[in-house]
């Protein structure tokens, strides 16, 4: 009982063994295969995705070839879904392009597969159909050609000498390889048209997902054309070199037809927005080159279709080598602790800072290169190794393919030998029923002729005739026996026949499929040679230029310290300059400044004046310059010397104006009393300076400046209160009683035009009833304009009277600011001025007393005085005020309304021209004649007076500016 128990614990272990680790790891790569290429070849109309893609494109340099990937491909359903066969087509493409060499030669044996599925797929006429049997062609053409020429890798990119080393330097090598590229460039060019026709009519674009999943094969077949027109281009040439032109005229004909074809397919794809970023396609020359000029191959250049690739990620190099971070930081403490150097230091300064830069750049770049170089040599070792283990395999592979080879060879000869034996048997078993079957006929021939014989005598030998008879049934019997025999022997020896052949067939087509692959291995074993060779060379180089950073390095290093010790000594010697240049620079502030004291008592000075408003705008700089920090002074001796200079000068300035100010005065003793002031003023500046120099504190001589600094500025401003006198404390009247008389002049301006209108109305007609119409409705409306802009400027003046003044009244603000008092006034009167004037043009040309111009000139001048009260109104306005906002907008209504005033007169004047028009009809020639002489001398006339009334117009317009700078002076 125990045996048994122990018999049947043990058994499952047995009927199920344990797996390798390679057997795992080889069923899950063959699962993520599946998983990949399932996801990758769906029935989704949507274009494959390149991640799943590339994961079978790795698969296939895993596996060293596509056994693994056919095995997977040819169980989806790619005779039930078109989506499916169509994307299996492109991932094929994409597989025999960019995956493991070897893929190209398992890939010969499915060739039948690929012709079966397009062969089905045909039969839909239109769509997918007629594009998946086209895809399976090009695929099928690219296999054969890759059979033909082994040497070609499966992305077609070859160097000049492969290309020379593929053709052999044979002219009929090279015409026949041009001839398959032909076939090859004419399915891409069939599919790619397939592609277009069936989107234009599905009504899809390439920013779909349907147009998408079609127009996604036409990126390899891109690159294929890109490569196999260059090669055209370059083996026809080549062609023509060594051949007769006639002899080559179907293949110029054939590429003519293709580059025509071929621009056209690029344009289109350059035109989708879909290939912006997936492909840059290079555009073909305007004209195909001409292969009868040989000249014409130099100025041929190959264009490389560039397909955008994923970013790699940048390992941060670490280490250092160098360290620097002392070096640098005493560097910059110094230079953050030292001022402005001497010009005699300078260049020293220049020159440490350039090799100090220098130093850090050149720390960094060779960190940086070591660690690449160390990196790039671990990788080449790496590479090197992998590549002679890869040499090992394909050897020791390359030995085990000769070995089958020869075996199938001996295996083929002794089959053939064999069926040649049983060939031989056969032929005789053959002959001999062929013999017996002869002598068979013979017999029964001779039996006939008996039996022709034994019927005369029937009647005497039935029994023997009956006897003849069964013999002859038996005879019949045994040929048909015989026939049957012979007819399955026949048979027999066809099946074997056939057997045969397509046994020699397959083995012919292994022998050029190992052929094929060994041309592979060859080309990858060389390849991996060149490869070598340069990775040694180059790795020599590095090891050259490692010894040369090294020996930089050392330089650099000693250059450093002698810089350090260099440095430090310049920094003594700079702080003993800076100190040096603050005394000196704080010194000439005081002279300046002792100077500008000193010109107060100069009596050439009681000559000069200045206003009191310029002085207080002179006094918010000098409040600005005191207004330091006293802080960053006691640290930063460029801050020190920036601070005196600036108060320095202003200060002298402000003096100097403050005693030409009192010099306005008409009491003399108060000038006499802001001139000391003044010098006061001065004598606390230079105790701030002393502070300066001293590194004291300077916050009670600060205030003690800026208390007598706005003393000075109250005594300016009583000299300008004495100077305004009587006429500040009128100003508020003044203006209001302008702003009065100009709503008076405008509101008697709008009512005239009014009554004029009415009194034209009836008393006019025709012509003259429309001229005056348009002319006084033109001046209505300015005048309603004008109005409404008054009405802003008002609520503006308001409001800037109320935001200005403060708590003082309105008087006082209009007292304070007297100047800008005076502009509004001078504005108010020129807008009642220019009213008048308008009133006074209109009524004269409705009364027939006046001319045109004279409204335009009107309108203009009202135009001209709104502006100037608007300028005036926005002098003290805030910017963002929502009055000052409206005021524009009514200025703008203004100028709209001048502008209709003028076109209105310019229309007005031209109707009156029309119906005033010279009547010529009976005038003689010698009247038109005196008539064009009166009218030249009439034109010289108004041309003479015209020039007049400019030059008096610039005469008075010279006199009105000068009267008015008098008056504001």
């Amino acid at each position: 009982f125990y045996c048994c128990d122990m018999a049947s614990l043990s058994l499952p272990r047995v009927l199920h063994p344990r797996k390798t680790s390679l057997e795992i790891e080889r069923e899950n790569f063959e699962k993520s295969q599946t998983q990949a290429l399932s996801k990758a070849i769906n029935s989704q109309e949507t274009p494959v995705k390149q991640k799943h893609v590339r994961s079978a494109i790795i698969g296939t340099f895993h596996t060293q070839g596509a056994t693994i990937f056919w095995s997977i491909a040819l169980r989806l359903p790619a005779m039930d879904d078109r989506i499916i066969a169509w994307k299996l087509c492109h991932v094929v493409h994409k597989i025999l392009r960019e995956g493991h060499p070897l893929c190209l030669v398992h890939s010969q044996r499915h060739k039948k597969d690929l012709d079966e599925i397009g062969k089905l797929w045909v039969h839909l006429k239109e769509g997918y159909g007629k594009m998946i049997r086209l895809y399976t062609s090009l695929l099928m053409t690219k296999l054969d050609f890759h059979r033909k020429n082994p040497r070609f890798p499966g992305h077609l990119g070859v160097t000049p000498e492969e290309l020379e080393s593929i053709g052999g330097n044979d002219i009929n090598n090279y015409f026949q390889m041009t001839v398959e590229m032909f076939d090859y460039l004419d399915n891409i060019i069939d599919l790619q048209a397939a592609v277009f026709g069936s989107l234009d009519m599905a009504r899809s674009n390439s920013m779909t997902s349907a147009g998408q999943c079609r127009l996604a094969p036409l990126i390899p077949c891109i690159q294929d054309a890109s490569k196999l027109y260059d090669y055209c281009v370059k083996i026809l040439f080549k062609l023509h070199f060594s051949l007769p032109p006639d002899l080559l005229a179907g293949h110029r004909h054939r590429f003519l037809k293709q580059f025509k074809l071929l621009k056209q397919f690029y344009q289109n794809t350059s035109n989708l927005q879909y290939f912006k970023d997936l492909i840059a396609i290079p555009p073909l020359p305007e004209n195909p080159p001409n292969f009868l000029i040989q000249s014409d191959l130099r100025m041929y250049v190959t264009q490389e279709v560039v397909v955008p690739q994923e970013p790699e990620e940048e390992h941060p190099v670490e280490g250092s080598l160098i360290d620097t971070s002392d070096a640098a930081d005493s560097l910059d403490n110094h230079s953050r602790n030292s001022a402005s150097p001497s010009p005699a230091h300078q260049e020293v300064l220049v020159e440490r800072d350039f090799l100090r830069t220098q130093c850090e750049k050149l720390s960094t770049e060779i960190n940086a290169l070591l660690a690449k170089n160390q990196q790039v040599v671990d990788d080449l070792q790496n590479r090197i190794t992998g590549l002679e283990t890869d040499l090992a395999t394909k050897e020791s592979e390359l030995v085990q393919e000769r070995q089958v080879k020869e075996d199938l060879m001996n295996q083929a000869f002794a089959v053939a030998q064999s069926q040649d034996s049983e060939q031989k048997v056969k032929d005789e078993k053959f002959n001999k029923l062929k013999d017996v079957y002869v002598k068979l006929r013979n017999d029964h021939i001779q039996k006939l002729r008996e039996k022709a014989e034994v019927d005369k005598k029937l009647a005497q030998t039935v029994k023997k005739l009956e006897n003849t008879e069964q013999s002859k049934l038996n005879l019949e019997s045994r040929v048909v026996e015989l026939t049957g025999e012979v007819s399955r022997v026949e048979e027999n020896i066809q099946k074997s026949a056939s057997l045969q052949n397509e046994e020699l067939e397959n083995l012919k087509r292994d022998k050029e499929l190992f052929n094929m692959e060994t041309e592979i291995l060859k080309k990858s074993i060389d390849d991996t040679c060149k490869e070598r060779d340069g990775l040694k060379v180059e790795l020599a180089k590095i090891h050259t230029e490692k010894q040369d950073l090294l020996t930089q390095i050392e330089e650099m290093s000693q250059k450093i310290e002698l810089l350090k010790h260099e440095s430090e000594t310049i920094r003594k010697n700079s702080e003993c300059e800076v100190k040096n240049i603050v005394a000196k620079a704080l010194e000439n502030s005081e002279n300046i400044l002792k100077n500008a004291i000193h010109e107060i008592d100069n009596p050439a000075l009681t000559a000069v004046s200045c206003s009191p408003d310029y002085l207080a705008h002179l006094r918010k700089g000098c409040l600005e310059s005191l207004n330091f920090d006293s802080s960053t002074l006691k640290r930063e001796n460029s801050y020190i010397v920036v601070t005196a200079n600036e108060i320095t000068h202003r200060i002298s300035v402000f003096i100097m104006q403050g005693r030409a100010t009192g010099n306005k005065s008409p009491d003399i003793n108060f000038g006499e009393r802001m001139a000391e002031e003044c010098k006061v003023l001065g004598e606390i500046i230079l105790k701030l300076l002393q502070v300066f120099k001293d590194r004291q504190d300077v916050d009670s001589v600060r205030k003690e400046a800026i208390t007598k600094l706005e003393e000075v500025g109250t005594l300016a401003e009583e000299i300008n209160i004495s100077l305004m006198g009587e006429n500040a404390d009128n100003l508020a009247d003044m203006l209001e009683s302008e702003m009065v008389e100009m709503d008076k002049a405008i509101e008697e301006a709008a009512n005239r035009i009014q009554d004029m209108l009415t009194k034209s109305r009836a008393a006019d007609s025709g012509i003259k009833l429309e001229v005056n119409s348009k002319l006084l409705d033109s001046c209505t409306t300015l005048m309603q304009a004008i109005r409404i802009l008054v009405k802003k400027s008002r609520l503006l003046q308001a409001e800037i009277v109320a935001q200005g003044r403060g708590t003082a009244s309105a008087k006082e603000f209009y007292k304070r600011n007297h100047q800008w008092t005076d502009g509004f006034i001078s504005a108010a009167k020129a807008v009642a001025v220019a009213a008048k004037f308008l009133l006074t043009a209109a009524d004269k040309v409705v009364t027939s007393n006046g001319k045109l111009e004279h409204m335009v000139v009107a309108a203009q001048e009202i135009a001209a005085s709104t502006a100037q009260l608007v300028v005036a109104s926005r002098v003290k306005a805030d910017r963002n005020s929502n009055n000052l906002q409206q005021l524009t907008q009514a200025s703008k209504g203004v100028t709209t309304a001048t502008g209709t005033v003028v076109a209105t007169v310019k229309d007005c004047s031209q109707l009156i021209d029309e119906t005033e028009e010279l009547d010529t009809s009976n005038l003689t020639l010698h009247q038109a004649k005196r008539l064009e002489m009166e009218a030249q001398v009439r034109v010289l006339e108004l041309e003479k007076e015209l020039e007049q009334e400019r030059l008096r117009f610039r005469a008075l317009r010279r006199h009105h500016y000068k009267m008015e700078e008098e008056n504001e002076g």
